[in-house]
Protein backbone atom coordinates (compact mmCIF):
# COMPACT_ATOMS: atom_id res chain seq x y z
CA UNK A 1 0.00 0.00 0.00
CA UNK A 2 1.49 3.59 -0.65
CA UNK A 3 1.81 6.00 1.79
CA UNK A 4 -0.74 8.85 0.48
CA UNK A 5 -2.29 10.67 2.95
CA UNK A 6 -6.12 10.92 2.70
CA UNK A 7 -6.87 13.19 5.24
CA UNK A 8 -6.02 16.29 7.94
CA UNK A 9 -8.06 15.31 10.77
CA UNK A 10 -7.03 14.22 13.65
CA UNK A 11 -8.10 10.49 14.05
CA UNK A 12 -6.08 10.08 16.99
CA UNK A 13 -8.99 10.48 19.29
CA UNK A 14 -11.61 8.46 17.29
CA UNK A 15 -12.65 4.71 16.64
CA UNK A 16 -13.07 2.61 13.40
CA UNK A 17 -14.79 -0.27 12.61
CA UNK A 18 -14.22 -2.01 9.40
CA UNK A 19 -16.65 -5.46 8.35
CA UNK A 20 -14.87 -7.56 6.30
CA UNK A 21 -11.79 -6.39 7.14
CA UNK A 22 -9.93 -8.90 6.81
CA UNK A 23 -10.64 -9.31 3.28
CA UNK A 24 -9.30 -7.47 0.14
CA UNK A 25 -10.51 -3.92 -0.01
CA UNK A 26 -11.38 -4.15 4.34
CA UNK A 27 -7.50 -4.78 5.17
CA UNK A 28 -6.42 -2.02 2.83
CA UNK A 29 -8.76 0.07 4.27
CA UNK A 30 -8.04 -0.94 8.55
CA UNK A 31 -3.93 -1.19 7.58
CA UNK A 32 -4.13 3.00 6.69
CA UNK A 33 -6.01 3.64 9.89
CA UNK A 34 -4.24 1.89 11.95
CA UNK A 35 -0.75 2.73 10.18
CA UNK A 36 -1.94 6.63 11.00
CA UNK A 37 -2.80 6.61 14.60
CA UNK A 38 -6.70 5.29 14.54
CA UNK A 39 -7.48 5.67 18.38
CA UNK A 40 -8.98 1.97 17.60
CA UNK A 41 -9.66 0.02 14.95
CA UNK A 42 -11.80 -3.16 15.19
CA UNK A 43 -12.41 -5.53 12.46
CA UNK A 44 -15.84 -8.02 12.08
CA UNK A 45 -15.35 -11.01 9.72
CA UNK A 46 -16.49 -14.42 9.45
CA UNK A 47 -13.40 -15.29 7.80
CA UNK A 48 -16.11 -16.67 4.70
CA UNK A 49 -13.72 -14.17 2.57
CA UNK A 50 -11.51 -13.07 5.03
CA UNK A 51 -7.54 -14.10 4.91
CA UNK A 52 -5.24 -14.84 8.44
CA UNK A 53 -2.35 -13.42 6.54
CA UNK A 54 -4.61 -10.23 6.74
CA UNK A 55 -5.42 -10.24 10.35
CA UNK A 56 -1.12 -11.01 10.67
CA UNK A 57 -0.50 -8.15 9.55
CA UNK A 58 -3.13 -5.99 11.36
CA UNK A 59 -2.20 -7.35 14.44
CA UNK A 60 1.23 -5.96 14.32
CA UNK A 61 -0.47 -2.20 15.73
CA UNK A 62 -1.76 -2.08 19.28
CA UNK A 63 -4.49 -0.10 18.43
CA UNK A 64 -6.09 -3.09 16.56
CA UNK A 65 -9.42 -4.91 17.75
CA UNK A 66 -10.52 -8.44 15.76
CA UNK A 67 -14.27 -10.08 16.53
CA UNK A 68 -15.00 -12.98 14.54
CA UNK A 69 -18.83 -12.73 13.53
CA UNK A 70 -21.12 -12.61 11.30
CA UNK A 71 -23.29 -9.89 10.04
CA UNK A 72 -26.19 -12.11 9.82
CA UNK A 73 -26.26 -12.23 13.45
CA UNK A 74 -27.18 -9.24 14.90
CA UNK A 75 -25.84 -9.62 18.27
CA UNK A 76 -22.61 -9.91 16.68
CA UNK A 77 -23.14 -6.51 14.78
CA UNK A 78 -24.43 -4.61 17.67
CA UNK A 79 -21.02 -5.97 19.86
CA UNK A 80 -18.92 -4.45 16.84
CA UNK A 81 -20.80 -1.29 16.67
CA UNK A 82 -20.63 -0.88 20.38
CA UNK A 83 -18.02 2.15 21.25
CA UNK A 84 -17.62 3.25 17.51
CA UNK A 85 -17.49 6.48 15.75
CA UNK A 86 -17.05 5.07 11.99
CA UNK A 87 -18.33 2.46 10.53
CA UNK A 88 -17.11 1.47 6.64
CA UNK A 89 -18.94 -1.27 5.84
CA UNK A 90 -17.31 -3.69 3.10
CA UNK A 91 -18.41 -7.33 4.33
CA UNK A 92 -20.26 -8.45 1.61
CA UNK A 93 -20.55 -11.65 -1.07
CA UNK A 94 -18.71 -10.31 -4.21
CA UNK A 95 -19.23 -12.21 -7.71
CA UNK A 96 -22.18 -11.86 -10.51
CA UNK A 97 -21.69 -15.74 -11.20
CA UNK A 98 -22.11 -17.08 -7.79
CA UNK A 99 -24.95 -14.92 -7.02
CA UNK A 100 -26.93 -16.23 -10.42
CA UNK A 101 -26.23 -19.88 -8.83
CA UNK A 102 -26.52 -18.65 -4.91
CA UNK A 103 -29.53 -15.57 -4.66
CA UNK A 104 -30.62 -16.74 -1.17
CA UNK A 105 -26.88 -16.52 0.24
CA UNK A 106 -26.46 -13.72 -1.31
CA UNK A 107 -29.55 -12.01 -0.38
CA UNK A 108 -28.90 -13.29 3.36
CA UNK A 109 -25.99 -11.82 3.31
CA UNK A 110 -25.73 -8.67 1.28
CA UNK A 111 -29.08 -6.96 2.16
CA UNK A 112 -30.24 -8.73 5.59
CA UNK A 113 -26.47 -8.38 6.89
CA UNK A 114 -26.57 -4.40 5.83
CA UNK A 115 -29.96 -3.77 7.67
CA UNK A 116 -28.46 -5.59 10.83
CA UNK A 117 -25.22 -3.39 10.24
CA UNK A 118 -27.45 0.08 9.54
CA UNK A 119 -29.60 -0.68 12.87
CA UNK A 120 -26.86 -1.41 15.07
CA UNK A 121 -24.68 1.53 13.53
CA UNK A 122 -28.34 3.40 14.49
CA UNK A 123 -28.82 1.80 18.20
CA UNK A 124 -24.93 2.73 18.81
CA UNK A 125 -24.84 6.27 18.23
CA UNK A 126 -22.50 5.81 15.08
CA UNK A 127 -21.33 9.01 13.44
CA UNK A 128 -20.70 8.08 10.33
CA UNK A 129 -21.51 4.88 7.80
CA UNK A 130 -20.01 4.08 4.82
CA UNK A 131 -20.53 1.05 2.70
CA UNK A 132 -19.65 -0.45 -0.32
CA UNK A 133 -21.98 -0.75 -3.31
CA UNK A 134 -21.30 -1.43 -6.41
CA UNK A 135 -20.98 -0.89 -10.34
CA UNK A 136 -23.17 -3.46 -11.30
CA UNK A 137 -26.06 -1.33 -10.49
CA UNK A 138 -25.96 0.20 -13.25
CA UNK A 139 -27.28 -2.76 -15.07
CA UNK A 140 -28.27 -2.34 -18.49
CA UNK A 141 -27.83 1.51 -18.80
CA UNK A 142 -26.17 1.70 -22.04
CA UNK A 143 -25.20 5.70 -21.77
CA UNK A 144 -21.49 6.31 -21.09
CA UNK A 145 -19.59 7.60 -18.84
CA UNK A 146 -21.96 6.26 -15.55
CA UNK A 147 -23.31 9.08 -13.95
CA UNK A 148 -24.48 7.99 -10.13
CA UNK A 149 -28.32 9.15 -11.23
CA UNK A 150 -29.37 7.58 -13.92
CA UNK A 151 -29.21 3.34 -13.28
CA UNK A 152 -30.64 0.41 -15.26
CA UNK A 153 -32.49 -2.99 -14.74
CA UNK A 154 -30.18 -4.75 -12.93
CA UNK A 155 -28.80 -7.69 -14.10
CA UNK A 156 -28.07 -10.16 -11.75
CA UNK A 157 -28.84 -11.17 -7.79
CA UNK A 158 -25.61 -9.25 -6.63
CA UNK A 159 -26.67 -6.08 -8.74
CA UNK A 160 -30.18 -6.59 -7.06
CA UNK A 161 -28.63 -6.63 -3.46
CA UNK A 162 -26.77 -3.74 -3.72
CA UNK A 163 -29.56 -1.91 -5.31
CA UNK A 164 -31.14 -2.62 -2.53
CA UNK A 165 -28.22 -1.43 -0.05
CA UNK A 166 -28.94 1.89 -1.81
CA UNK A 167 -32.82 1.87 -0.78
CA UNK A 168 -31.84 0.73 2.66
CA UNK A 169 -29.33 3.21 3.11
CA UNK A 170 -31.30 6.49 1.71
CA UNK A 171 -34.33 4.92 4.22
CA UNK A 172 -31.82 4.77 7.18
CA UNK A 173 -30.75 8.11 6.50
CA UNK A 174 -34.14 9.94 5.67
CA UNK A 175 -35.77 8.32 8.78
CA UNK A 176 -33.18 8.38 11.48
CA UNK A 177 -31.15 11.09 10.23
CA UNK A 178 -28.08 8.66 9.62
CA UNK A 179 -24.94 10.28 8.01
CA UNK A 180 -24.83 7.40 4.98
CA UNK A 181 -22.71 7.08 1.90
CA UNK A 182 -22.42 4.22 -0.27
CA UNK A 183 -19.64 3.70 -3.08
CA UNK A 184 -20.21 2.34 -6.54
CA UNK A 185 -16.68 0.74 -6.81
CA UNK A 186 -15.93 -0.36 -10.23
CA UNK A 187 -13.51 -3.46 -10.49
CA UNK A 188 -11.28 -2.82 -7.43
CA UNK A 189 -7.79 -4.54 -7.84
CA UNK A 190 -4.34 -4.78 -6.22
CA UNK A 191 -2.34 -6.65 -3.89
CA UNK A 192 -4.36 -9.16 -1.11
CA UNK A 193 -7.17 -9.64 -3.94
CA UNK A 194 -7.71 -13.85 -4.03
CA UNK A 195 -6.38 -15.55 -6.78
CA UNK A 196 -8.11 -18.85 -5.95
CA UNK A 197 -11.44 -20.68 -6.36
CA UNK A 198 -13.99 -20.37 -9.47
CA UNK A 199 -15.05 -16.81 -8.51
CA UNK A 200 -11.59 -15.32 -8.17
CA UNK A 201 -11.44 -11.46 -10.25
CA UNK A 202 -9.81 -11.19 -13.55
CA UNK A 203 -6.68 -9.54 -12.73
CA UNK A 204 -5.77 -11.52 -9.82
CA UNK A 205 -6.48 -14.71 -12.34
CA UNK A 206 -4.57 -13.20 -15.35
CA UNK A 207 -1.24 -12.83 -13.28
CA UNK A 208 -1.56 -15.75 -11.56
CA UNK A 209 -2.10 -17.90 -14.95
CA UNK A 210 1.11 -15.60 -16.27
CA UNK A 211 3.03 -16.64 -14.06
CA UNK A 212 2.46 -19.97 -13.73
CA UNK A 213 1.73 -21.20 -17.42
CA UNK A 214 -2.15 -22.37 -16.44
CA UNK A 215 -4.99 -22.28 -18.28
CA UNK A 216 -6.49 -18.57 -18.49
CA UNK A 217 -9.85 -17.70 -20.15
CA UNK A 218 -11.19 -14.96 -21.39
CA UNK A 219 -15.39 -14.51 -21.65
CA UNK A 220 -16.81 -13.55 -24.92
CA UNK A 221 -14.58 -11.78 -27.50
CA UNK A 222 -12.61 -10.07 -24.34
CA UNK A 223 -13.32 -6.20 -26.31
CA UNK A 224 -15.43 -5.68 -22.94
CA UNK A 225 -14.07 -2.80 -21.71
CA UNK A 226 -13.74 -2.03 -17.89
CA UNK A 227 -12.72 1.04 -15.75
CA UNK A 228 -10.06 -0.88 -13.27
CA UNK A 229 -9.22 0.74 -10.32
CA UNK A 230 -6.25 0.40 -7.94
CA UNK A 231 -7.16 -0.27 -4.69
CA UNK A 232 -5.80 2.66 -3.13
CA UNK A 233 -8.37 4.64 -4.52
CA UNK A 234 -10.86 2.53 -2.33
CA UNK A 235 -9.32 3.14 0.27
CA UNK A 236 -8.97 7.13 0.02
CA UNK A 237 -12.60 7.62 -1.02
CA UNK A 238 -13.87 5.26 2.61
CA UNK A 239 -11.02 7.55 4.73
CA UNK A 240 -12.54 11.30 2.91
CA UNK A 241 -16.31 9.56 2.99
CA UNK A 242 -15.84 9.04 6.90
CA UNK A 243 -14.34 11.95 8.13
CA UNK A 244 -16.24 14.29 5.23
CA UNK A 245 -17.30 17.94 6.91
CA UNK A 246 -19.41 18.41 3.61
CA UNK A 247 -23.63 18.68 5.10
CA UNK A 248 -24.28 17.97 1.22
CA UNK A 249 -21.88 15.09 0.88
CA UNK A 250 -24.15 12.52 3.00
CA UNK A 251 -27.08 10.61 1.68
CA UNK A 252 -25.45 10.26 -1.24
CA UNK A 253 -23.64 7.26 -3.76
CA UNK A 254 -19.90 7.67 -5.29
CA UNK A 255 -18.70 6.44 -8.26
CA UNK A 256 -15.38 5.02 -7.39
CA UNK A 257 -13.33 4.52 -10.40
CA UNK A 258 -10.23 6.63 -12.32
CA UNK A 259 -12.47 7.95 -15.13
CA UNK A 260 -10.12 5.38 -17.50
CA UNK A 261 -11.65 2.34 -20.16
CA UNK A 262 -10.02 -0.51 -20.81
CA UNK A 263 -10.66 -3.87 -22.59
CA UNK A 264 -10.33 -6.95 -21.22
CA UNK A 265 -7.68 -8.06 -24.21
CA UNK A 266 -5.80 -5.02 -23.45
CA UNK A 267 -5.55 -6.09 -19.65
CA UNK A 268 -4.44 -8.95 -20.58
CA UNK A 269 -1.87 -7.76 -23.15
CA UNK A 270 -0.47 -5.36 -20.44
CA UNK A 271 -0.50 -8.19 -17.72
CA UNK A 272 2.04 -10.19 -20.54
CA UNK A 273 3.94 -7.62 -21.53
CA UNK A 274 4.50 -6.80 -17.79
CA UNK A 275 5.60 -9.81 -16.84
CA UNK A 276 7.68 -10.26 -20.62
CA UNK A 277 5.14 -13.25 -21.49
CA UNK A 278 4.21 -14.81 -24.95
CA UNK A 279 1.26 -17.05 -22.88
CA UNK A 280 -2.03 -17.00 -24.71
CA UNK A 281 -5.14 -16.60 -23.19
CA UNK A 282 -8.36 -18.61 -24.50
CA UNK A 283 -11.50 -17.06 -25.68
CA UNK A 284 -14.61 -18.68 -24.30
CA UNK A 285 -18.52 -17.94 -24.10
CA UNK A 286 -19.65 -14.62 -22.48
CA UNK A 287 -20.96 -14.82 -18.82
CA UNK A 288 -24.14 -14.55 -17.94
CA UNK A 289 -24.77 -10.92 -15.80
CA UNK A 290 -21.81 -8.84 -17.34
CA UNK A 291 -21.98 -5.48 -18.16
CA UNK A 292 -20.48 -4.95 -21.74
CA UNK A 293 -18.98 -1.59 -21.30
CA UNK A 294 -18.35 0.31 -17.76
CA UNK A 295 -16.86 3.57 -17.63
CA UNK A 296 -17.14 6.17 -14.60
CA UNK A 297 -17.84 9.81 -14.09
CA UNK A 298 -15.84 10.69 -11.18
CA UNK A 299 -16.81 14.20 -11.40
CA UNK A 300 -19.28 14.12 -8.46
CA UNK A 301 -16.74 12.24 -5.93
CA UNK A 302 -14.47 14.85 -6.82
CA UNK A 303 -16.91 17.88 -6.18
CA UNK A 304 -18.04 16.66 -2.76
CA UNK A 305 -15.24 14.36 -1.38
CA UNK A 306 -12.04 15.51 -2.97
CA UNK A 307 -11.66 12.40 -4.32
CA UNK A 308 -8.78 12.28 -6.68
CA UNK A 309 -7.15 8.97 -7.61
CA UNK A 310 -3.70 8.82 -6.96
CA UNK A 311 -2.87 5.64 -8.91
CA UNK A 312 -3.60 4.66 -12.55
CA UNK A 313 -4.62 1.37 -13.92
CA UNK A 314 -0.98 0.73 -15.21
CA UNK A 315 1.07 1.78 -12.30
CA UNK A 316 -1.67 -0.56 -10.17
CA UNK A 317 -0.55 -3.40 -11.72
CA UNK A 318 2.91 -3.14 -11.71
CA UNK A 319 2.48 -2.77 -7.38
CA UNK A 320 0.17 -6.06 -7.78
CA UNK A 321 2.22 -7.78 -9.98
CA UNK A 322 5.40 -7.21 -7.66
CA UNK A 323 3.09 -8.74 -4.56
CA UNK A 324 1.85 -11.68 -6.73
CA UNK A 325 5.34 -12.50 -7.35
Amino acid sequence: MSHTIFHTADITKSTFLVTGGAGFIGSHIAEYLLKNGAQKVRVLDNMANGFTSNLTLLRQYDNFEFIEGDIRNINACMQASEGIDYISHQAALGSVPRSIKEPIYFNEVNVGGFVNMLHAAVENKVKVFVYASSSSVYGDEKSMPKVEYKTGKCLSPYAATKKTNELFAQVFSDSYGMKIMGFRYFNIFGPRQDPDGPYAAVIPLFINGLINRKEIFINGDGEQTRDFTFVDNAVQINIKGMLSQHADAFNQVYNVAVGEQFSVNQLYQTCADLLHSDWKPIFRAPRMGDIRNSLADISKAKDLLGYHPTVTFKEGLIETIKFFK
